[in-house]
């Protein structure tokens, strides 16, 4: 392994365990750990920018967001990309014609049309309200980042047709996240890469769903959780243990990292 300048990490299901609102001790001590040794830590996640998480103490040195379409570094914007206008409505009209209600996120709030099973689902696991909002079609006024919605794999093509800007990036194989196309999570760690004048090899990476297959793949070495889905696995170059069994505190520490 080349030697190690930047750490990339997915949050749910790889820093967090799903349900839980806080990191474990043993990760608090991975991250911090390589802070103290030069290593810079970044978050890449699909959650949108108001839903991250603070961990106390954890000072990441960017915060990628919404699957790629915002990166912040402090109250710096490094990377910004909204849905055009005109295709936000081109999905929510294709949701509505699939009976499918749709979450919208901006920089500002999340909001929702609607609630089926599949999306009240999700939005549990980031600890969002669901319940349909009469801000809703303000919120589509404003600039949107990204789409959630309750989704089967054979559903993908409806909703996203007569769309030429939007891509789908999904995590679970019940819901997806709609998101600018030309984002995701590895675009974006190549221009933060770009950013720090760091290569692909002097960068390390950890994540466990699909949204984190293209994040493990761009850098010198993609470990996927112990936990990740068999798909996540075969991206990346190594496998370590599960985020309940502290995978990346005892990867690093193998590696001498920490």
């Amino acid at each position: 392994m080349s030697k190690v300048k930047i750490a990339f990490f997915d949050i749910d299901g790889t820093i967090l365990e799903f349900g839980k609102p806080d990191i474990t001790e043993k990760t608090r001590k991975a991250l911090l750990g390589l802070k103290e040794n030069g290593v810079k830590i970044c978050i890449a996640t699909g959650r949108p920018i108001i839903n991250v998480p603070k961990f106390e103490g954890i000072d990441f040195d960017m915060i990628i967001s919404f699957n790629g379409s915002l990166c912040m570094k402090g109250d710096e914007i490094i990377i910004e990309q909204a849905i055009p206008a005109e295709e936000v409505y081109r999905v929510i009209n294709n949701a509505a014609g699939m009976g499918r209600p749709v979450g919208v996120a901006t920089k500002s709030r999340i909001v929702t049309n609607g609630c089926d099973d599949a999306l009240k689902e999700y939005f549990e696991v980031a600890s969002l309200d669901a319940t349909p909002s009469e801000e809703f079609e303000n919120a589509i006024e404003e600039e949107v980042y990204q789409f959630m919605m309750g989704c089967e794999r054979s559903e993908w093509d409806r909703v996203l047709e007569g769309t030429e800007n939007v891509a789908i990036a999904a995590w679970w194989d019940c819901a997806i996240d709609i998101i600018p196309k030309g984002s995701g999570k590895g675009n974006a760690i190549k221009k933060v890469l770009e950013h720090f004048n760091f290569s692909e090899d002097e960068a390390l990476a950890f994540g466990d769903g699909g949204n984190d297959v293209d994040m493990l793949q761009v850098v010198g070495t993609g470990v996927a959780m112990g936990n990740a889905t068999d798909n996540v696995k075969a991206a990346a170059n190594e496998v370590c243990g599960s985020v309940e069994e502290d995978g990346i505190f005892h990867y690093l520490k193998g590696k001498r990292l920490i």
